[in-house]
C-alpha cells in the first residue's frame, strides 16, 4: 500500500511539473501566461459574444461592438486562460444531454427533490406541439448547461392525471429553484409566461429568477450595515460592479453552494460617493471580494481565478467543501493508488487483472467501511469545534499560491482527459520497467511466468486451500489424492455438510518430511557376521553387565521424556550417538550390533547432512522409546522433534494433532531452531 501511495505522489509530482513545462512552451512562442489581461479591444465581435455568453450576461440589445466590449469590462477582467477556454468550449459540438421524464415519480424524484439546483422543464400537453421547437430547444439546453442547469421534457401523455392536478392544459416551461436559503430547502415551481418564444428572452427569463435569489444592495448605508454583521455564514462572496444584475454563473453557483456561502450583488452603478469602499479595501471595478473570519481575498489575483463557472466553482468547493465533496475526492485518489497494482505487480497478464480486481475490491470496501464512522462522528454535537478549526485550516491553505496553482492543472486536466489518462499510463508504465529490472536482480521467478503457467500455480493453490485447508502451509510439494481419484472429490460434493465438520484433516501428515537414519562408517554384514562369532564366547557375567547397562540407559531416558518435556527437546550430541542406543532385540542381535558399533568412536557419528535443516537432532523416538537404527524412516513435526514414522503416524491418526514432546499443533508452522552443530563424537564408556 505504501509503494503506491508513494508511485501515486510521484505521479502527481509529474504532473505539476508537466503543466509548468507546457507553460513554458506556450510563454516561448507566444510570449504569454495564462494569467495575462486581455485587452477587450483587441478582440473580435465573435470572440466577445463568445466571452458574454459563457459569463452568463445578454447581449441581445446590444449591436455594437463598443457596447458588447464596455459589458466584457463591467462583468471582470479577462485572462488568456479564460479567453482559451471559453473559445475551446464553443468549438466543441458535443451534444448535451437531455431527461425524458416518465410519469410523476420520475419527475418527482429529479426535479422536486433537488434542492440544490436548477431545473429547466419543457412540458407537453396531450396532442399539443412544444412550446419551443426542437432547434431552439436544442439551442437553449446547451446554452442553459454552462451554468449547470439542468433541462429535461415532460410528456403529458405518459402521465395526463399528474398534468391535469398541475393545471398543465397547455404546453409550457417549468422551472425549479430552491425556494429557501437553507440547504436543502423547499423548491417552488415557475412557469414561462413570456410571449416571445426565442433562446435569449427564455435565458434572460431564468438568470432574472436565478438572481432574485441574490441578496443586492444598492448603497453604502446598506453594505456599511452589512459588512459589519455576523450571521450564520462564515464565507461570503460579495460582487461590486456597475451591472443591472449579477451574470448567470454568479447566480448558479449562489443556489449551488446554498447554506455554504452568502452570495451579495453589490450595484455602484448609481453611487456617488464611494468612500467606504475604499475603506474596506475595493478599489477598483468590477471586484470579486471573498469575506472569510481569517480576513478578505480579492479573487481573480492568482493563477486559475478566472471569471467563470467552473474555475470559481473548483475556488468555491476548496474553501467550503461538502462531505459528499471530500467523499468523492478520496474515492478518485484511493482508486488511482489501487490501478498502480496493474504496473508493480509482475508476471502474467492475467494474474496483474486478477491482483487488480481484488484490490479495487478490498480498497473501496475499506474505503466505504472507514467513512461510515466519519459520517456519525461529524453528526455529533460536540465535534462542531473540530469541524470550525478543518475548515479554517482549509481556508488558510487553499488561498495560498501554490493551492491556485493545484486548482488550475486540475481545471486544466479535467479538461483534458485523453492527457490525463495518456500520463497516467505512461507512469504506470515506467514503474513497470523499474519494478520488472529490480526484480529481475533479485532473481525472482515470478516475471517471467506466463499465463498459463501463473493459472494451473493458481489452480493448485486454490484445490489445496479447499481440500487441504491445514496442509497449505507447507513448503514441501503437495500430492493430493484428488488429482488420481476424482470419485474422492464428487463423494465429498454429495455431502455439503462434510465441510462444515470443524475436524482436524489428516492430509498434511503426508505431507510432512521422511527420510532414513544413516551412520556414519557403518560396518558391512560380513565384518559383523566375523564378529558374531566373538560374541558367542563372552562369559555370562558380561552378558548380564551389559543388560543392566541398558537398562540404567532405558530407565534414564524414559525419567528424561517423562520429567522435563522441553529438555527433551534439545537433544544433548555428546549424548547422541549410535555407539550407545540398543534395540529390543534378542541377546545375541544386540552383542552382534553393539560389536559392531563399538569398533570406533568416529564412525559412530549419525549423519545429519540427510536430515532437513529444520529438525533437531536427536536418537531416540519418545513415542515407544526406542533409539533409531539403521535405516528406519523417520518423520519430523513443523516444531522441528523427530520420531519414528510409524510412532508419529498412530499418534497423531489417534486425534492427537500436537508433538508429544513440546505440544506444538502438528499442522502449524514453526520458527524453525538456530541449528547447532554436535558438540562431541565421543562414545560413552
Amino acid at each position: 500500500m505504501w509503494l503506491k501511495l508513494f508511485f501515486l505522489l510521484l505521479y502527481f509530482l509529474v504532473l505539476f511539473v508537466l503543466a509548468r513545462f507546457f507553460e513554458a512552451i506556450v510563454w516561448y512562442e507566444t510570449g504569454i501566461f495564462a494569467t495575462q489581461l486581455v485587452d477587450p479591444v483587441a478582440l473580435s465581435f465573435k470572440k466577445l459574444k463568445t466571452i458574454l455568453e459563457c459569463r452568463g450576461l445578454g447581449y441581445s440589445g446590444l449591436p455594437e461592438k463598443k457596447d458588447v466590449r464596455e459589458l466584457v469590462e463591467k462583468s471582470g477582467d479577462l485572462m488568456e486562460g479564460e479567453l482559451y477556454s471559453a473559445l475551446k468550449e464553443e468549438e466543441a459540438s458535443e451534444s448535451v444531454s437531455s431527461t425524458n421524464f416518465s410519469g410523476e415519480m420520475h419527475f418527482y424524484e429529479l426535479v422536486e427533490d433537488t434542492k440544490d439546483g436548477i431545473w429547466l422543464v419543457q412540458v407537453i400537453a396531450n396532442d399539443r406541439s412544444p412550446l419551443v421547437g426542437k432547434i431552439h430547444w436544442e439551442k437553449m439546453v446547451k446554452k442553459v448547461s454552462r451554468f449547470g442547469i439542468r433541462t429535461g421534457t415532460f410528456n403529458c401523455s405518459s402521465d395526463p392525471r399528474y398534468c391535469r392536478r398541475r393545471g398543465w392544459v397547455r404546453s409550457t416551461l417549468i422551472m425549479s429553484v430552491p425556494q429557501t436559503s437553507t440547504s436543502k430547502g423547499k423548491v417552488m415551481l415557475k412557469e414561462y409566461s413570456g410571449r416571445k418564444i426565442e433562446v435569449e428572452h427564455i435565458f434572460k427569463w431564468i438568470t432574472a429568477h436565478a438572481a432574485s435569489r441574490i441578496k443586492t444592495i444598492y448603497n453604502a448605508e446598506r453594505l456599511k450595515e452589512e459588512w459589519n454583521k455576523s450571521d450564520q455564514y462564515w464565507v461570503k462572496i460579495y460582487l461590486f460592479a456597475n451591472l443591472d444584475q449579477p451574470p448567470a454563473f454568479f447566480s448558479a453557483l449562489s443556489i449551488k453552494f446554498t447554506g455554504r456561502v452568502e452570495f451579495i450583488f453589490v450595484n455602484v452603478e448609481n453611487w456617488d460617493n464611494k468612500s467606504y469602499m475604499t475603506d474596506i479595501g475595493v478599489y477598483n471595478m468590477p471586484s470579486y471580494i471573498l469575506r472569510t473570519p481569517e480576513g478578505i481575498y480579492r479573487y481573480g489575483n492568482h493563477t486559475g481565478e478566472f471569471i467563470s463557472l467552473q474555475a470559481m466553482d473548483s475556488f468555491l468547493r476548496s474553501l467550503q467543501p461538502e462531505v459528499n465533496d471530500l467523499f468523492v475526492l478520496s474515492l478518485v485518489l484511493v482508486n488511482l493508488m489501487a490501478w498502480m497494482d496493474l504496473f508493480i505487480t509482475q508476471g502474467a497478464t492475467i494474474k496483474r487483472f486478477v491482483v487488480l480486481i481484488s484490490t479495487l475490491g478490498t480498497y473501496n470496501s475499506l474505503l466505504i467501511i472507514s467513512w461510515l464512522p466519519v459520517l456519525g462522528f461529524l453528526q455529533l454535537p460536540y465535534l462542531d469545534s473540530f469541524y470550525e478549526y478543518s475548515l479554517k485550516l482549509l481556508r488558510y491553505s487553499n488561498t495560498t499560491t501554490l493551492a491556485s496553482w493545484v486548482r488550475a492543472d486540475w481545471m486544466f486536466y479535467s479538461s483534458h482527459p485523453a492527457l490525463f489518462l495518456s500520463t497516467y499510463l505512461g507512469h504506470g508504465l515506467l514503474v513497470d520497467y523499474f519494478e520488472k529490472k529490480r526484480r529481475r536482480n533479485n532473481n525472482n521467478d515470478e516475471v517471467n511466468a506466463n499465463n498459463l503457467e501463473w493459472l494451473s500455480s493458481l489452480w493448485d493453490w486454490y484445490t489445496s486451500y479447499l481440500f487441504h485447508p491445514i496442509a497449505s502451509f507447507q513448503n514441501f510439494p503437495v500430492e493430493s489424492d484428488w488429482d488420481e481419484d476424482p470419485d474422492l472429490f464428487l463423494e465429498r460434493l454429495a455431502f455439503p455438510d462434510l465441510w462444515l465438520h470443524p475436524l482436524i484433516p489428516t492430509d498434511y501428515i503426508k505431507n510432512l518430511p521422511v527420510w532414513r537414519f544413516k551412520c556414519l562408517g557403518v560396518q558391512s554384514e560380513e565384518e559383523m557376521l566375523e564378529g558374531s562369532q566373538d560374541i558367542e564366547n563372552d562369559s555370562d557375567s558380561e552378558s548380564i553387565d551389559t543388560f543392566s547397562s541398558e537398562k540404567e540407559v532405558f530407565e534414564d531416558k524414559q525419567s528424561v521424556f517423562h520429567s522435563s518435556p522441553g529438555r527433551a527437546s534439545h537433544c544433548d550430541a555428546e549424548a547422541c550417538s549410535c555407539a550407545n542406543k540398543y534395540c529390543q532385540t534378542s541377546p545375541y542381535e544386540r552383542k552382534r550390533r553393539s560389536y559392531g558399533s563399538y569398533s570406533t568412536n568416529e564412525d559412530m557419528e549419525p549423519d545429519w547432512l540427510t536430515w532437513p535443516a529444520d529438525m533437531l537432532h536427536c536418537t531416540e523416538c519418545v513415542v515407544c522409546l526406542e533409539n533409531f537404527e539403521n535405516g528406519c524412516l523417520l518423520m519430523g513435526l513443523p516444531c522441528g522433534h523427530v520420531f519414528h514414522q510409524n510412532c508419529i503416524v498412530m499418534w497423531l491418526a489417534g486425534g492427537r494433532h500436537c508433538c508429544p514432546v513440546c505440544r506444538w499443533p502438528s499442522y502449524k508452522k514453526k520458527q524453525p531452531y538456530a541449528q547447532h552443530q554436535p558438540l562431541s563424537n565421543d562414545v560413552p564408556s
